[in-house]
């Protein structure tokens, strides 16, 4: 991991390139020892990328995923970017589990994320959960109820996007405060009434970004959670945790697909009305593979109704699945970080060159075929067909 990195982030901490000069001696020394024929690994002709607004040593980063699967392909080019600028500011790297979701989640699937982490040589400083955050979240949300900056809605779901949709206030919007604060109660509860209610931001229903007309804060849901059990009723969104538990954590830099991007003014809007420190976001391609699956929600179908043997099927995209057909993970890094400066959606082939010597075929298999050529296409015709086009 360390020697791939090596040669994309250039002396640990600079923040500069390695001099090609020396990137040619290193090559040839290691060309002589450690790399082989058929390791294939060529040094990069790209530039290094920067974080705007960096400094070395100053850098806090986090890898954000929810534990509702295990991680893919998509998910490994988020934490090697993330362990890419980590390595090249001498930062820190924070594994945090986004936990909101208790209808979703395991503990399964957290050990397996850790386990797949570390399958990709990712090291890491600490591993929190966004769940760690809920009374401070809790007590967030009462202090927006209080300053006029959220307010309790019980508009039916279906009505509420049309609202948004269309720039509709919820004639819910400008209810009193303490109106607020007692259906606010009923919520926490989870009582009849307080299941008929979210918490919604005052931000703004006429912007142009859609994202901004009033976003849901809080939801009820009174499935236990996987770590805590049935303290909580309700359960804060992604849109309203993250931006509060990237900031308190002194997280520096946000890391995130570029089909985020409508939402990131979204995102800074609700630090400023927290009161809480900027944090910056950068922004990467999203990796997708043609004829390849990479929701989870569309793959954990096919592991609940006995399509494939596991998340680590040598068809998944998932990083057990992957290392189980015989990727190296050198070459799965090497693949990745090739891709660092690329800011436009990608849509790669397993078919690529660059895969044809990526394999180890002596990794034990228990799939059959599992040799053959690479095929971890799902094609959509018989996904199809095996879903029965119902999810």
């Amino acid at each position: 991991m360390n020697d791939v990195l090596g040669m994309y982030v250039g002396k640990k901490g600079s923040g500069k390139p390695v001099p090609s000069k020396l990137r040619d001696q290193d090559s040839q020394n290691e060309s002589k020892t450690a790399v082989d024929a058929n390791d294939k690994v060529k040094s990069p002709s790209r530039p290094e990328v920067d974080l705007p607004y960096a400094e070395v040593g100053k850098v806090c980063l986090r890898f954000a995923p929810e534990p509702s699967g295990y991680l893919h392909i998509g998910h490994s080019k988020a934490a090697l970017l993330n362990k890419y600028f980590a390595e090249k500011y001498n930062g820190r790297l924070i594994v945090r589990f986004d936990d909101t979701n208790p209808a979703k989640e395991s503990n399964e699937f957290v050990e397996n994320l850790l386990k797949d982490i570390e399958t990709l040589g990712i090291a890491y400083d600490a591993v929190t959960y966004t769940s760690d955050y809920f009374p401070q979240l809790m007590e967030m949300a009462e202090k927006l109820i209080h300053q006029g900056k959220a307010y309790i809605d019980d508009t039916p779901r279906e009505q509420m996007q049309e609202e948004r949709m269309h720039g509709i206030e919820s004639k819910c919007r400008n209810n009193s405060m303490e109106k607020n604060l007692e259906l606010w109660k009923e919520m926490i509860a989870a009582s009849e009434r307080g299941l008929m209610c979210c918490l919604r931001g005052k931000l703004d229903m006429q912007d142009p970004n859609k994202s901004l007309r009033d976003p849901v804060y809080y939801r009820c849901n009174p499935i236990p959670h996987h770590r805590i059990g049935s303290k909580y009723k309700l359960y804060p969104t992604y849109d309203f945790a993250c931006p509060f538990v990237d900031s308190v954590e002194g997280i520096t830099h946000a890391l995130r697909s570029s089909e985020y991007h409508d939402r990131n003014g979204q995102y800074h809007r609700i630090q400023q009305d927290m009161g809480l420190r900027k944090v910056y976001i950068y922004e990467f391609s999203r990796l997708n593979m043609v004829y390849t699956l990479l929701s989870k929600r569309k793959l954990l179908w096919f592991v609940q109704n006995g399509k494939v043997d596991g998340w680590d099927d040598p068809r998944f995209p998932t990083v057990q699945g992957i290392v189980r057909r015989g990727l190296k993970i050198e070459a799965l890094i090497h693949f990745i970080l090739e891709q660092v400066n690329d800011c436009a959606e990608i849509l790669c082939s397993w078919q690529l060159s660059f895969f044809d010597s990526a394999f180890d075929f002596s990794y034990p298999r228990r799939a059959p075929n599992a040799s053959n050529t690479l095929n971890l296409d799902l094609k959509t015709q018989n996904f199809l067909e095996m879903a029965d086009m119902s999810i």
